[in-house]
């Protein structure tokens, strides 16, 4: 699961979001793995049907070894069953530079909503975690083909994505999502409530999928998200910064801005706000800061270069 509240827009990542570095890096090891199998990366597969959970656990995933084009469409729609095929068509053209995700948006409103969709047929990519805006309508071929030549370039100069080659006549079908595992049905609940504001609610499903699953990364990250988005949702931001530039030696109102901080995609300034803190302080202080912190690259994801670089920082202040 990636970050997916839009009020949390500004942060990258609740983890879904990669940096540049990481994802040349993941790159070059599915094409190394190609290379030593003699598999494409990430299967052959060039066409999805994608429900919303498909996009958290596979899509994004996907988007950091190959670009993907993502086509939301719906029965209804008399364009969409002209650009569809055609997208499919180029799928197969490109063999393996970049791959399409199908979004019905009648059966996935959460997704239709979280990427500012104003109308369909619309098309969208993927690169690296990050969202791109393509074009929408059913536009001719050859500016399609434009399009998607400067995404493949883009994709490649910005972030070592190339795909892998695929033999459209070998490729895998596209098929329905896969079937639901032990805790989907109430992982998707959750992220429902999270999605529609009931953050209560978004806390103590995640908690009651925990119970059971301690280490569910996804109901970590879910829970880790509701419970920042609750306690910042009643602050008066301008107080709040107020409060903790006249009294830096505050440890509660230094957690309280880091929070806002981090809501505000400012991820780096929270992490440095509280290694401060914790620099600065000592007893119950101390740990009040070194445990808000701990509990922001929750919220971050551990692979992020931002939370290895803060964690070497507390190191050094703890140590």
């Amino acid at each position: 699961m990636q970050p997916r509240n839009m009020s949390m827009s500004g942060v990258v990542d609740l983890a879904a979001v990669k940096a540049a570095g990481e994802a040349k890096q993941k790159a070059e090891q599915a094409r190394a793995e190609a290379a030593r199998t003699g598999k494409p990366a990430g299967g052959a597969r060039l066409v999805y049907d994608v429900d919303e959970a498909g996009f958290q656990q596979d899509i994004l995933q996907r988007s950091t070894e190959v670009p993907v084009v993502i086509d939301f469409w719906a029965e209804w729609c008399e364009p969409c069953k002209q650009l569809g095929p055609l997208l499919e068509r180029l799928a197969g053209e490109y063999a393996g530079k970049f791959v399409l995700a199908k979004i019905d948006v009648d059966a996935n409103q959460a997704l239709f909503q979280q990427f500012g969709v104003q109308g369909i047929p619309a098309v969208f990519a993927v690169v690296a975690g990050q969202p791109i805006p393509l074009f929408q309508g059913a536009a001719p071929e050859a500016q399609i083909r434009q399009v998607l030549d400067q995404l493949v370039q883009a994709a490649e100069q910005q972030f070592g994505i190339v795909g892998a080659p695929v033999d459209p006549a070998a490729a895998e079908p596209a098929d329905a999502p896969a079937p639901a595992g032990p805790y989907d049905a109430l992982l998707e609940a959750a992220n429902q409530a999270l999605d529609n504001g009931d953050l209560a609610g978004a806390v103590q499903a995640y908690k009651n999928v925990l119970a059971d699953d301690p280490a569910n990364p996804e109901a970590k990250l879910g829970l880790a998200q509701a419970e920042l988005l609750s306690r910042v949702q009643d602050l008066d931001p301008q107080q709040v910064r107020k409060a903790a530039a006249d009294a830096p030696g505050d440890v509660q109102a230094q957690i309280k801005a880091a929070d806002l901080d981090l809501v505000g995609g400012h991820v780096e300034d929270a992490f440095g706000r509280l290694v401060d803190a914790v620099r600065r302080t000592a007893g119950d202080d101390r740990e009040a800061a070194r445990v808000r912190l701990l509990e922001l690259f929750e919220v971050i994801g551990a692979d992020d270069p931002r939370v290895i670089s803060a964690r070497t920082a507390l190191a050094r202040v703890l140590f």
